[in-house]
């Protein structure tokens, strides 16, 4: 979890400069073409990989003959399926009525190839536990193809500069894991690798299919009834909101799901492994979305600049919706461990439904802002859903699980109702305000944390020394 966090954080910080600086060359309508045409990619990605990545890692000793059996599928299908979109390209740029995403998505549409040729490599150091070197990997793509990005929209290429973000970050993953790593694919494609791995990773992949279909029903909304710019303003919310609470979600993903799948037949262990993360991610994550809600009108004009002021309220309501993000990865992982890929589909099939009632119902009700207030009762009716699984099939209870966040929601809303009661009464510029009411935030909520002694706050605490050990090697 070290190494990931080091990856995550630094990607972050690369992410938001890069960020900084293409929001005050680019203008909104050139993020909501990349957010329009992200629908389509994100779903033939999905496709792609058709879950066995999940069914590799779950899989306890996966040979030679199935990382070749997968590999080669990636391949083929990634082929096919951007055949696809190029032939269908003229078309949802009709349907958008922006004829420039045709050519955009042609181009785009490359990462679907590029991403497969690197995803077994990946999936092999993940299972190996090798996440040093997948860390330092995703570093220096993201520095190169930051740079590139940067100079891209600084020429004013405009929408291009964010495709070629994407495709030189794949470009430099690929180049560095097929020249550092010693695996080759045997040629070979075994049926009956496919089939043992495709009963697993069947449900997973339709999983995926249908989370990728709820996901970008909100782009899908908001780019048709709307403008693309007001969907630029909505992505840059999102976008900068995911930064912060997937980003230890995206930790525990990554990290979470190998350890669980070595712990599927040892439940105590992993109902004490889940306990601790559970904790220790809503004492890290609540804080967070809590100060970025105070604090955002000075964030997005110091970091975006007074154009990107609309974005505001959005990520605002975002931030709430991410309250539970990372609750719903920690509760997700152990059910997918233990093998329970069908009755994943089968629950994802409903929560998808359901959210998707909501959202929409919310949009014909109050516009946008009705869709917000769907995206975060969904996001709630997730991790419910998710938490009464675990407890079910691996013996946390909710009703535990509730009891050990109480803890760490009462004292964020008491921190949060003290920095915001303070601001009330102050007349200063908004950067000074926001600096006063962080610091008003920051000074109760580890004040309460230290007094206490709260178990989230000494796994934190634990956490450190890990740090220091883990960085020197």
């Amino acid at each position: 979890m070290v190494w990931t966090s080091i990856q995550k954080y630094t990607n972050i910080i690369v992410q938001f400069v890069c960020g900084i600086v293409l929001a005050r060359l680019l203008t909104p309508e050139d993020y909501g073409c990349i957010g329009m045409l992200t629908v389509f990619t994100n779903l033939a990605a999905s496709i792609v990989t058709m879950g066995f990545s999940s069914a590799l890692i779950q899989k306890r000793r996966p040979t030679d003959v199935d990382y070749s059996t997968v590999f080669f599928w990636n391949e083929g299908i990634s082929l096919i399926l951007y055949l696809i979109l190029f032939i269908a390209s003229p078309y949802i740029a009709k349907f958008y009525q922006i004829p420039l995403l045709s050519d955009v998505l042609r181009v785009q549409g490359i990462i679907l190839i590029i991403n497969a040729s690197a995803a077994i490599q990946d999936n092999r150091l993940r299972k190996q536990f090798k996440f040093k070197k997948l860390a330092v990997v995703s570093i220096v793509a993201g520095f190169i193809s930051t740079i590139i990005s940067i100079i891209m929209a600084y020429c004013g290429m405009g929408v291009w500069a964010l495709v070629g973000l994407n495709l030189s970050s794949g470009i430099v993953r690929n180049i560095i894991f097929w020249l550092t790593n010693k695996w080759k694919p045997l040629l070979v494609f075994s049926k009956q690798s496919f089939k043992e791995l495709f009963g697993f990773g069947f449900f997973i992949f339709l999983s995926n299919i249908v989370n990728q279909l709820g996901n970008s029903l909100q782009t899908l909304l908001i780019g048709r009834i709307y403008s693309a710019s007001l969907l630029g303003y909505y992505s840059k919310a999102s976008r900068t909101e995911m930064l912060a609470s997937q980003s230890f979600s995206d930790v525990l993903l990554q990290v979470t799901y190998p350890l669980y799948s070595e712990m599927q037949n040892k439940k105590e262990q992993m109902i004490n492994a889940i306990k601790r993360i559970t904790v220790t991610v809503a004492f890290l994550t609540f804080p967070l979305m809590s100060l970025l809600i105070l604090l955002a009108k000075p964030i997005f004009v110091l970091l975006y600049s007074d154009r990107w002021l609309p974005s505001v309220p959005y990520f605002q309501m975002l931030c709430i919706a991410g309250f539970f993000v990372g609750l719903q990865a920690v509760n997700y992982q152990p059910i997918a461990a233990i093998g329970k890929s069908k009755l994943l589909f089968k629950w994802t099939l409903i929560k998808r439904i359901v959210g998707t009632t909501i959202m929409v119902g919310g949009l014909l009700i109050a516009g946008i802002e009705g869709l917000l207030i769907g995206v975060v009762t969904y996001n709630f009716f997730i991790y419910a859903t998710n938490a009464v699984l675990v407890s079910k099939h691996i013996g946390y209870s909710l009703r535990v699980q509730l009891k050990d966040l109480i803890p760490v929601i009462i004292l964020t809303v008491l921190s949060f109702t003290s920095a915001y009661g303070i601001g009330q009464f102050l007349h200063y510029n908004m950067y000074l305000n926001g600096i006063i009411k962080g610091g008003v935030f920051a000074i109760a909520y580890l004040g309460i944390s230290i007094f206490t002694k709260m178990d989230s706050y000494e796994y934190v605490k634990m956490i450190l020394p890990m740090v220091r050990r883990t960085t020197k090697l």
